[in-house]
């Protein structure tokens, strides 16, 4: 398809490069061909499970893509930072997996199970009904309460499943406490990834499978952007989607860097 030339690209992972454990080859070519053309990319995931380093080694593992670790962004990454920025006390308490953990462990905070200055609730396989009490807890005595993403359903090989989001719902329920959300289509994840990219807005494209995050992440903060139906958001929906994505294709292959 003729489409207008972008001098760099925010590109979703799950569902838009491969789809839970299944390759999406022309999700690879594509990643490929940017790497060809010198085209600056930054991976950004709204994925906490899993550090950096191991997202850069499953990408060459199973999906045939060598990456520099500085190309992957995750929402625990943008999590610290927004942390960091705040400058509360380092407490905190966190609902999520290893990637996650490490990130925010490794910027110096420490576990408080009582009274911590945040609460960061992310995916977790493992939750617990106790996990969910101390994090209620918590936040009633004043935490911040902080959302890694809003993904209320996560796309693999089995189905819709679970996501963060429909964890932050729960507790927002039970807390009457509105999470500040980190990730996609946040503000605060995407600023921090254009600022990492250094090209204006409207120099960047906006690439993924979800048009509840990954396009309303364009949409909401004036950066084009390109919606392939490979994952979540499928073909039929897109003639009823309320604001168009300025580009829809069914195939990664069908876009010209």
């Amino acid at each position: 398809m003729t489409n207008k030339k972008y001098g760099g690209y925010l590109i979703d992972l799950d569902g838009t490069i491969y789809l839970g454990n299944k390759r999406i080859p022309a999700g690879e070519n594509f990643i490929h061909r940017l790497q060809e053309a010198k085209i600056p990319y930054l991976l950004v995931t709204n994925n906490t499970t899993k550090t950096p380093r191991v997202v850069q080694k499953r990408l060459s593992q199973h999906f045939n893509i060598e990456t520099p670790l500085e190309t992957i962004y995750t929402a625990s990454l943008a999590t610290v930072d927004y942390m960091n920025d705040l400058g509360l006390e380092k407490t905190v308490y966190i609902i999520g997996e290893d990637g996650l953990k490490e990130a925010i462990y490794e910027a110096g905070y420490k576990k408080d199970r009582e009274n911590p200055a945040y609460v960061v609730v992310a995916l977790d396989t493992d939750l617990t009904y106790e996990m969910l009490v101390l994090a209620t807890l918590a936040i009633h005595k004043g935490a911040k309460f902080i959302g890694t993403n809003p993904d209320l359903n996560l796309p693999n090989e089995r189905g819709l499943t679970p996501g963060a989001g429909a964890l932050i719902k729960m507790l927002e329920a039970a807390t009457r406490v509105e999470a500040t959300i980190i990730g996609k289509p946040e503000a605060i994840i995407a600023d921090k990834a254009v600022e990492k990219l250094g090209l204006p807005k409207s120099d960047l494209l906006m690439v993924g499978d979800n048009y509840l995050t990954d396009i309303h992440t364009g949409i909401n903060n004036g950066i084009d952007s390109l919606l392939v139906t490979t994952g979540f958001t499928k073909a039929e929906e897109v003639p009823n989607l309320p604001v168009p994505p300025t580009y829809v294709v069914s195939s990664l292959d069908e876009w010209e860097v």
